[in-house]
């Protein structure tokens, strides 16, 4: 048998993969940067796909499944070992968007018809680009303005193809969370990138989380334009709003605190409630309000938790936060196989390696989210030079684990641009259920209020277990 690579070989080869990616966009921009305005638009027609072999030929250069890892990535700290951050850098390239000739002939083979006869008004110049599609605005014949996603042709092949063939993805991912069997995250992201692929389990993602939080006072989701929707098209609600980076760069501390909290609202009422979550919390799929209002977008990638892995995220809070018993913490990461049991690390270095993904919510005090804790939690999961790096070496990501550590990583990332402070216990106290405590802020107050109205039916819900409960014999409560 021959043995296993050294690292620095996995981590220059995915940074070539992932340079060659990257090459056809770098150059159109370079190009573009010193032609004349009239020159541009030429230059920007040149680089639009026209065929489906245009796509293929794209995706195959940017590698389609790792060019979605490096997109997952790409606003995560700079303190990321730097191979690794090198090499998601490079993975970070959208694809060149379609020509209107093929994006409207997607639409006619999804729909059956020219996009100018399916909808009012069609805007041919996409709003936005993304990895596997690019999105359009059009007018319905009723007089609703939406957003059209229309997908690539053939991204669907590309990305399976990619997905079959897991050397890369095995690499990319022991690059990312070294000392890990990777086994279990490439299965993981593999299903989940496949599922991002059909629009179909997209919308009825999107229709869950609508219809959750439908007439909710500041999280509003756009709706599903069911007649205009299919495997490759997905119209829903258009929706405006400021984009991330205007929020983090203009708006007042007190209006970034609102945003701050509303994002963190939805993503501890949805798992707790919902029993879902978008998997990609990226700063692109946010539109923003001033009053704290958010428009949350894409729900390609959503994770939906079975009830015993909601239990088991509400047994962990109780034993790290509610009862600081970490002994009980760690009994349960080891029957979920996240610890190694009797791994050769003490309780202490247990609890100073996971509590920091806890810290902001284990005492009754205003936190700030800044550079340094985002940073810190980037640390804790790569970098195993740290002084908690003994616990990372007996640690894995089971299936469950995959997505939350995801979102844990982008939560902290945008709330730490946000510089966002708040007593985050009291907030997450109102969203724990087995906690359900009383509104702590004036958005608080406000949502409390939209539960009473649109909630009234009992939610049954999984009470946390007590130190004294033997594992496996979750109850149930009724929260109000």
């Amino acid at each position: 048998m021959s043995s296993p690579r050294p690292r620095r070989f996995r981590n220059s080869r995915l940074a070539l993969v992932a340079a060659r990616g990257g090459s056809r966009a770098a150059w159109h921009r370079a190009r573009r940067t010193f032609a004349s305005a009239e020159r541009r638009d030429d230059l920007d027609r040149a680089h639009q796909l026209k065929t489906a072999a245009d796509v293929a030929t794209a995706l195959g250069e940017m590698k389609g499944a790792l060019m979605k890892l490096g997109q997952m990535a790409s606003y995560l700290d700079e303190t990321m070992p730097q191979p690794m951050r090198e090499a998601l850098a490079s993975l970070q390239q959208d694809a060149p968007p379609m020509s209107a000739e093929l994006a409207a002939s997607v639409v006619r083979d999804e729909l059956g018809a020219h996009p100018e006869r399916i909808f009012a008004e069609w805007d041919p110049t996409p709003i936005a680009a993304a990895s596997i599609g690019q999105v359009h605005r059009a007018i319905t014949h009723d007089g609703r303005a939406v957003a059209v996603k229309v997908q690539y042709p053939g991204v669907d092949r590309a990305i399976r193809s990619d997905l079959t063939t897991t050397d890369l993805l095995f690499r990319a991912v022991g690059l990312m969370f070294p000392g890990l069997d990777p086994t279990t995250v490439v299965g993981e992201l593999r299903l989940r990138l496949t599922e991002e692929l059909d629009y179909t389990i997209e919308a009825d993602n999107q229709r869950l989380f609508a219809h959750w939080y439908r007439d909710h006072p500041f999280i509003h989701i756009p709706a599903v334009v069911d007649e205009h929707s299919s495997a490759r098209v997905l119209t829903t609600e258009l929706a405006v709003g400021a984009r991330f980076d205007e929020v983090v760069a203009s708006w007042s501390e007190e209006q970034r605190g609102l945003a701050a909290e509303t994002i963190f609202r939805f993503v501890f009422r949805s798992i707790y409630r919902v029993h879902a979550f978008n998997g990609d919390p990226h700063p692109g799929n946010y539109l923003f309000r001033p009053d704290g209002h958010v428009t949350f977008l894409d729900f390609g990638l959503v994770k939906r938790f079975a009830a015993d892995e909601v239990q088991l995220f509400a047994d962990l809070i109780v034993a790290m936060c509610l009862n600081h018993d970490i002994a009980a913490f760690r009994r349960l990461i080891e029957n979920a196989g996240v610890l190694v049991k009797d791994a050769p690390v003490t309780d202490e270095q247990v609890q100073d390696y996971f509590g920091h993904f806890y810290e902001f919510v284990l005492d009754d005090r205003l936190v700030t989210f800044d550079a340094e804790y985002a940073s810190g939690s980037v640390r804790q999961m790569f970098d195993l030079s740290s002084p908690s790096a003994e616990v990372a070496k007996v640690s894995n990501v089971p299936s469950a684990f995959v997505i939350t550590q995801r979102i844990n990583l982008g939560l902290h990332a945008v709330l730490a641009q946000l510089h966002a402070t708040a007593n985050w216990r009291r907030i997450a106290e109102e969203l724990w259920p087995f906690v359900d405590g009383p509104p702590s802020t004036r958005l608080g107050e406000i949502e409390a209020e939209w539960i009473r109205r649109t909630h009234p039916a009992p939610l049954k819900e999984a009470a946390p277990l007590s130190p004294t409960d033997p594992p496996g014999t979750g109850r149930s409560r009724t929260p109000h």
